[in-house]
């Protein structure tokens, strides 16, 4: 039996300088993700379409997404199989695409994962369990391009 999950947040745009949007130049792309309970997000458009370098972009937040759920799957997996993982840092990179008439899209995300295991007789399930992380990560499964890994094992 299936289950239904609901999410909500606010995003406010906080970028109106006096004059709304009069003019292409005239406003900021600056926005705030909101959520109860948590701590506002603040971000911002990608620098080349007028955004803020020091705020995240929407962009950024798919990778994080798509990283972020990859490992909490992995790390469940991992967990399930008595693989002790003791540490674990993703380098995420996308590709995205932008057409003539100034839409765009990603056509692959690459994830780049390491992964720190106590003992070395689990390196041959490692990559398996990645496959499979991947296959259950419900972000994975809701976008339309490739979501590649490229891990790396330490033991430690």
């Amino acid at each position: 039996m299936s289950k239904k999950h609901f999410y909500e947040l606010t995003v406010q745009w906080t970028g109106n300088q006096g004059k709304g949007t009069a003019g292409y130049r005239a406003y900021t792309r600056d926005h705030v993700i909101i959520a109860a309970g948590k701590q506002d997000i603040l971000a911002s458009a990608d620098p080349t379409y007028r955004g803020d370098e020091t705020r995240y972009n929407p962009e950024e937040l798919l990778l994080a997404s798509l990283s972020s759920c990859h490992m909490l799957w992995f790390l469940h997996l991992c967990a399930d199989k008595g693989i002790s993982v003791t540490t674990y840092v993703d380098h995420p990179e996308g590709t995205m695409i932008e057409t003539s008439n100034g839409s765009g899209k990603f056509t692959e995300v690459i994830l780049k994962p390491i992964a720190t295991v106590t003992d070395i007789k689990w390196m041959d399930k490692l990559d398996e369990l990645h496959r499979r992380a991947n296959e259950f990560c419900f972000i994975a499964n809701s976008v339309n391009f490739q979501v590649k890994h490229h891990p790396q094992y330490l033991i430690g």
